[in-house]
């Protein structure tokens, strides 16, 4: 579910995966921000709120679901995300992108150009490209499933380790 309000309060909470420690930050509407060990939790919670004009809250049961189906997702016990998103932070063709990115079946990739032909838009890998690397919720909107038209792994935010690894959970090799 997709839920594009902006949060007047803002939760964080992280929590220790295969990948790293993921940080998790969710409004009311749902989970806002994914972030990875590399990036500055701490910061981008800051810069988020403001950016939303949310306050931030010590509410950590906001995220005990996203925890918990993460979790379940990291010990292959589930395959789907049933999350609420508040995806405000992206609008227009990334936020298509976000749901068709959603739409990917776990153990499945498409390459960029695939992502843009399902979209209408024959041509715009480079901007299906642009749209995975501003997804703020990577892992539960997976596009680590999407891949570069040769087989390569393309780019990914999290680094290429972190989405070959996802992508190996799930059952998938790629060059």
């Amino acid at each position: 579910m997709i839920a594009p309000a902006p949060a007047a309060t803002l939760a964080g909470s992280t929590i220790d995966t295969p990948i790293g420690r993921l940080g998790l930050l969710a409004g009311e509407a749902g989970l806002v921000k994914v972030t990875f060990a590399h990036e500055a939790f701490g910061e981008v919670a800051e810069r988020l709120s403001a950016r939303l004009g949310a306050r931030l809250v010590q509410r950590p049961e906001r995220l005990d679901q996203v925890k918990r189906q993460l979790d379940e997702y990291f010990t292959g016990r589930r395959r789907d995300f049933d999350l609420k998103l508040d995806l405000s932070l992206i609008a227009g063709f990334a936020l298509a992108v976000a749901g068709r990115l959603r739409a990917i079946p776990y153990g499945a990739t498409l390459t960029y150009g695939q992502v843009a032909l399902s979209l209408g838009r024959p041509g715009a890998a480079r901007a299906v490209g642009r749209a995975c690397g501003a997804n703020p919720a990577p892992v539960v909107v997976p596009c680590h499933r999407v891949v570069a038209a040769d087989g390569r792994l393309g780019g990914f935010g999290g680094g290429l380790d972190i989405k070959s690894a996802l992508l190996t959970l799930e059952g998938v090799t790629c060059r």
